[in-house]
């Protein structure tokens, strides 16, 4: 592989060699590319028939016959990656291809250089498909023409390469979702998520961001060692070990081949033959850039080679000889959209200007909704000129866009008309109605296809939420944001409804600011009719953007501890009331949150019994009720008194969200059942709970969730007694998660760093932990931190290394103090003390074991009514228990155990 570009150009200089041409051929079929090397033999059959008029020798027709019967490659089992399948044949460059190979495997960054036009996306996909097989984690191609905004480059890169997903609620994981996603900046997910991968980036269209990509490029390379970056610019990025690879034009002859293959596309029968003088001109005048031959190719539909060689020259005025190689690139591709654009009339001309609004392209409804009735005539036109690509989305209908640089010049044309606020309008009102109708469908049987319509139109929806807060248009913002909401939720996309909700909220005033005004109730969604909104709507349409926000403080807990922020908290618990109807759906129910966060722990119970009672009496308010009844579930499981009312509740909502249709809801429910059964003790139950739950999730296609349904499964199937299937299971999440930031990964390494405690792998057991904290920077905020420190505590109490085991129960006991540590792992005060008990037991050579066994029994005692120990807690108890009655004989020990019952949680800590 490595001789490849020194043999294409010695075949280059002498292209009759037929010795030299088999050399290249055998090195073409042993670096794995047998269907280049047939390609490359029919070409040099080609020529030497049209050189010399003869066949090619015994040599090369003994090689050709190898090739026929070699063997096909087995296909991988696997293909990583997003390139997209090319839909055009590729022509020429097979030297291009070769060397930037080569250049991939002497440095980390390879920047395609040149022009607009010149081929470089295509290039930098035929060569990152090349070495596909040398990138372990697959090929990822992010396209950053579509950002404007430098700021927003990690993101895009982010949602490239698949570390964006759908992700399910429920399941247990409240103890996580409060703390585990706190990554608020994109650019560190993307570096935990390709730090341990080998992997190919493709970052196409850097010259518009080229700072921000350059940053992004050097600290990714800095810090994901396996990494490689491919990028195409029109400038280099200025990075340390660039290898910069200039795109050249294509030389005439292969330039004459493209055209030929797009001409005879566009004009069936058109040969170069016919008319070889006029298109080497055309070839030699567009300078051989790609994008211009194939725009002069579509103009073969109603002009001859002569026709166009002849309007080039009065067009392209400035590329005449000897000066055309020191403008500026852009002015090329600038004349090559000037020359098109002359040719349209001025119906299709504003229908194009008014594409340039759209961001990743659109449909027939859309265009006509910005563009007007003109717009399917117009379409029409424009595609057979190639100023608009058509091609089929994944559902079938074909959506319409516009080449990067036609974009460019539409838009600058938009603006000079004076109408790009009119097409942002109408644009901005299209969209708006299709996430508020498209909203409505995420919750029946058409959830599906409400959720690929809304990732298909993302990028114009995102758009029109800028036109809208850019013009400080609130109403507008306010309706496109509601009609978010759900699906950002069922995608966790924490940061995109933070920011989208912080910008919207500064658009108009704080409806929790003192003095507070009461909420009165609201039955239907803001959403359910468009803007203007007034009165109790509008204030609860500003109190929903606020309450998403406050959904998302995990990504900005800081911000949240500060007085104001406590006061605003507070303010939101006097607004509402239990059993508003609008407190009952999203995003009003996210009240809870504040309840929950001000202490009121105690009120939850009657907060979400007062929401189910408010859907029982509401008519149409059934997808609300499953709702509340999921939500109720979840709450109830976490005690096992409670857990027989979760089934009851896990079961009447799957039974309505499947009536309904609701995929999403139904897992959501599977979830909490699984999870009150578990509680129950009913492990066997709970497994074939989170094994539907993990089938819909798959459906769904929530990579996230099946895999915290899978820790979960794990877990529960140790309990039940297959500590093999369950440990292993563990593992594999673990290791399917590499460098993913979801509850998967922790869920799993607390589970098996307990069960590899328990085993006596201590030492495995604590390298879980550390790269727990390692990897997931959330590990310091008080849920999280209290379980790890409690593990670490159980780890040095076994270990015999009770004073460290004393003061990690200490920490964890201090932390468990939190209102939200109290509310998710109400039996956190019982675990630390069980732990202090096995630290108390092997203090001193057992002089402490009247003070274990006291701890053991308050530790029993403070468990909440009715819990049911899951068989890894009756194991951990057993340990401790054996190890106190090694020291104390049977009176001794039951009357310190009995001591101990009595004890207040303040007494039993004392003992520490």
């Amino acid at each position: 592989a490595q001789s490849l570009p020194e043999l294409t150009a010695l075949c280059g200089d002498h292209p009759l060699d037929e010795p030299l041409q088999a050399l290249r051929l055998r090195a073409l079929r042993d670096a794995g590319r047998p269907a280049q090397a047939l390609a490359a033999y029919d070409d040099v059959r080609r020529l030497l028939a049209d050189r010399l008029g003869s066949d090619p020798g015994p040599e090369l027709r003994a090689l050709h016959t190898e090739l026929l019967t070699e063997a096909p490659r087995e296909p991988e089992s696997r293909v990583l990656g997003n390139l997209p399948a090319r839909l055009t044949s590729f022509v020429g460059r097979e030297a291009d291809i070769e060397a930037i190979s080569a250049d991939l495997t002497a440095a980390r960054l390879v920047t395609l250089l040149g022009p607009g036009g010149a081929g470089k996306t295509r290039l930098s996909q035929e060569a990152a498909e090349a070495v596909r097989h040398t990138a372990r984690d697959g090929v990822w191609l992010a396209e950053l023409a579509p950002v404007d905004d430098p700021e927003a480059v990690p993101q895009a890169v982010l949602t490239s390469i698949g570390a964006r997903e759908t992700v399910l609620h429920g399941a247990g994981a409240e103890s996580i979702r409060a703390v585990a996603d706190r990554y608020d900046d994109p650019l560190e997910r993307i570096v935990e998520h390709c730090a341990r991968r080998r992997m190919l980036i493709v970052l196409d269209n850097c010259e518009h961001v080229i700072e921000a990509a350059a940053r992004l490029a050097e600290r990714l390379l800095a810090r994901c060692p396996e990494l490689t970056v491919l990028a195409t610019s029109r400038e280099p990025l200025g990075v340390p070990g660039e290898l910069v690879r200039p795109v050249e034009p294509l030389p005439e002859p292969v330039a004459l081949r493209l055209l030929a293959d797009r001409g005879a596309a566009a004009r069936p029968g058109f040969r170069v033959e016919d008319d070889p003088g006029a298109c080497a001109e055309i070839c030699r005048r567009l300078d051989g850039l790609p994008l211009a031959i194939e725009l002069a190719a579509a103009r073969l539909r109603m002009l001859t080679p002569r026709q166009i060689a002849d309007r080039l020259d009065d067009r392209f005025r400035l590329l005449t000889s000897g000066s055309r190689t020191v403008l500026p690139r852009q002015q090329t591709l600038r004349a090559v959209v000037d020359w098109s654009w002359d040719l349209l009339d001025t119906g299709e001309r504003d229908v194009l200007a008014r594409l340039s609004v759209f961001a990743g392209g659109c449909d027939l409804a859309a265009a006509e909704a910005v563009c007007g009735p003109a717009a399917l005539d117009a379409l029409g036109s424009l595609v057979d000129k190639s100023l608009v690509v058509a091609a089929p989305s994944a559902e079938g209908a074909m959506r319409y866009r516009l080449l990067e640089t036609v974009a460019e010049y539409a838009g600058e044309r938009l603006d000079e008309a004076g109408r790009r606020a009119d097409a942002e309008r109408a644009h901005l009102a299209y969209y708006r109605e299709l996430a508020r109708t498209t909203d409505l469908l995420l919750r029946g049987p058409e959830q599906r296809i409400a959720i690929d319509r809304f990732q298909l139109e993302y990028e114009n929806l995102r758009t029109a939420l800028r036109h809208a807060v850019a013009a400080t248009d609130e109403q507008e913002a306010l309706c496109l944001t509601l009609s978010l909401v759900w699906f950002w939720q069922m995608r966790d996309q924490r940061i995109e409804t933070r920011t989208w909700c912080r910008e919207v909220m500064a658009l108009g005033p704080d409806p929790f600011a003192e003095p507070v005004r009461p909420a009165r109730p609201v039955y239907r969604p803001c959403t359910d009719t468009p803007p203007p909104y007034t009165g109790e709507v509008l204030l609860e349409a500003r109190r929903g953007v606020h309450l998403a926000h406050l959904a998302c403080m995990d990504t900005e807990l800081d911000s949240w501890q500060t007085a104001g922020a406590q006061a605003k908290l507070r303010a939101i618990t006097r607004v509402y009331q239990p059993g508003l109807p609008q407190t009952c759906r999203a995003p009003g129910m996210l009240w809870f949150f504040a309840v929950m966060l001000t202490g009121g722990v105690d009120k939850m119970r009657t907060v979400i019994d007062a929401c189910v009672r408010t859907c029982r009496e509401t008519p149409g308010f059934e997808w609300e009720l499953a709702g509340a009844l999921q939500m109720r579930a979840n709450i109830l499981a976490n005690r096992s008194a409670w857990a027989g009312n979760a089934t009851r509740d896990a079961d009447e909502s799957l039974e309505i969200f499947r009536r309904l249709g609701d995929a999403w809801g139904t897992a959501e429910a599977l979830s909490a059942r699984g999870e009150a059964q578990e509680r129950q003790g009913a492990y066997s139950e709970a497994a074939a709970a989170y094994r539907e739950a993990i089938e819909h999730a798959e459906r769904l296609g929530a990579r996230g969730q099946m895999a915290i349904l899978r820790a979960r499964l794990g877990s529960v199937l140790m309990d039940a007694g297959d500590t093999e299937r369950g440990e292993r299971l563990l593992r594999d999440v673990i290791a399917s998660q590499d460098g993913a930031l979801n509850e998967a990964m922790p869920f799993a390494r607390l589970f098996l760093a307990c069960w590899l405690g328990l085993t006596g792998r201590t030492a495995e057991a604590r390298a879980q932990l550390r790269l727990l904290r390692e990897e997931f920077t959330i590990a310091h905020f008080a849920v999280f931190d209290s379980m790890i420190l409690a593990q670490e505590a159980w780890l040095d109490a076994i270990d015999g290394r009770p004073e460290d085991a004393l003061d990690m129960v200490a920490r964890a006991l201090d932390l468990a103090r939190d209102p939200l540590v109290k509310a998710i792992s109400p039996h956190m005060d019982s675990v630390c003390l069980g732990i202090a008990a096995m630290g108390l037991a092997r203090l001193d050579g057992g002089s402490r074991a009247v003070d274990a066994a006291r701890c053991l029994g308050a530790s029993d005692a403070l468990l909440l009514s009715g819990h049911i120990p899951s068989g890894v807690e009756r194991r951990c108890h057993e340990m401790i228990e054996a190890r106190i009655r090694q020291a104390l004989d049977e009176p001794a020990y039951r009357a310190a155990y009995a001591e101990g019952g009595g004890l207040s949680l303040a007494e039993a800590t004392a003992l520490l």
